[in-house]
């Protein structure tokens, strides 16, 4: 993995390959950034930085045949480790070795993607995935052995909050105190999530979402798109290059999450004083919970953006609003309804209902739970 290929973070990029330069390599580093700002494919490029010994800021110079091994993720002193779960391949005991032809396809075809593509990928997406303690030990067996070329080990920790507890327990003196010339770079979207014991021991780097500019570049450079189709994809995309690619595919999901969003709040307005809109909303639950666990937190989230977009337009915020729905839907009908007086009350009940799914609570009674509450929130009066 190239630097150059890399969009924007160039501060980022200065920082880690200066730092290797002068030979200083912390041990354990938390990359945290939001999805589609670059912070697995940095980490991959960092790790072949140091452990091909290359110069000057880009993985050209050192040693050929170790950067060669980099292009198919075949160095075997290059570890990775993330979430996984039982599939149609692996009936029990999953770990990450068991999924390693997959990984590479993630890399090399998304290497921007998130969590919701991965699992697409393992054909997963009704389970959630996992770094459990099965990982664990097959982590601390990896790095006790000595490195096959005689230099750094690098393991590459992707979605480290999905790490459980006995995981990370298992973990934790081995961040400590790790072998010699062992670097563990753990990447997170939500490092809240990480145990403060793990996080205490990282030197964290933070990645902001990427420019509208850096976006427009890339999409012109990899899709050969007129400028002005550059430009809208990138303001809809908001800092996300892994949406971004989608929009350009229009293999998004958030088309699919739109005609659920619309269909729920139309239910939700009609609810108030008519029965037969309470059944639309409980058949809205029904379909929503036949989904996969990850596609439901995943529209929950989108849920959460489509009313904080409405909350911006409706204070005239409207360089903020990047949200362009496909369907008849009109934001700007909508905006008025998401005001100071109830988007505190939606917004922690989209939270904690995505907190009880991800629990493995009912979906359906969950949703039904948030529709009745959603359609006394929608029909609160602003102050």
């Amino acid at each position: 993995m190239l630097f150059s290929e890399i969009f924007g973070q160039d501060h980022i990029k200065n920082h880690l390959t200066k730092s290797a330069d002068f030979g200083r390599v912390p041990h354990a580093q938390l990359f945290v950034g939001p999805e589609g700002s670059g912070t697995l494919p940095m980490a991959i490029a960092y790790a072949q930085y140091v452990l091909c010994n290359n110069t000057n800021g880009e993985n050209t110079e050192g040693n050929e045949a170790c950067n060669l091994k980099f292009k198919n993720l075949s160095h075997p002193d290059l570890h990775f480790a993330f979430p996984v779960a039982t599939n149609d391949k692996v009936k029990s005991h999953p770990v990450s070795n068991h999924f390693m032809e997959e990984w590479r396809q993630l890399i090399n075809n998304q290497p921007y993607g998130n969590l919701f593509d991965w699992y697409r990928i393992l054909g997963i997406d009704n389970k959630q995935g996992q770094i459990g303690v099965d990982e664990a030990q097959d982590i601390v067996k990896a790095l006790s052995l000595k490195s096959y070329e005689g230099g750094y080990k690098v393991m590459i920790i992707w979605m480290a909050e999905k790490m459980n507890t006995s995981a990370a327990n298992k973990l934790l003196k081995l961040i400590e105190e790790p072998p010699n010339k062992t670097i563990f770079i753990l990447i997170a979207e939500d490092d809240e999530q990480i145990i403060n014991t793990i996080r205490s021991r990282c030197q964290i780097l933070h990645f902001p979402p990427l420019a509208e500019d850096v976006i427009k570049g890339a999409l012109m450079k990899n899709y050969q798109i007129p400028e002005t189709d550059a430009i809208k994809i990138a303001h809809q995309a908001n800092g996300n290059y892994n949406k971004a690619c989608d929009l350009v595919y229009s293999d998004s999901e958030d088309t699919q999450f739109e005609e659920w969003f619309v269909f729920w709040i139309r239910s939700a307005f009609k609810a108030k004083g008519n029965k037969s809109a309470i059944h639309d909303l409980i058949s809205w639950s029904e379909t929503i919970a036949k989904t996969g666990r990850e596609t439901q937190k995943q529209f929950l989230s989108f849920c959460l953006d489509f009313f904080r977009q409405a909350l911006m337009l409706n204070y005239k915020a409207n360089d903020l609003v990047f949200m362009e729905p496909k369907t008849s839907f009109k934001i700007e009908k909508f905006a008025p309804f998401v005001h100071g007086n109830n988007i505190m009350e939606i917004s922690n009940e989209l939270q904690e209902a995505i907190y009880h799914i991800e629990r493995n609570g009912n979906s359906k009674i969950i949703l039904t739970d948030l529709s009745i509450k959603l359609t006394r929130l929608l029909h609160k009066k602003a102050d």
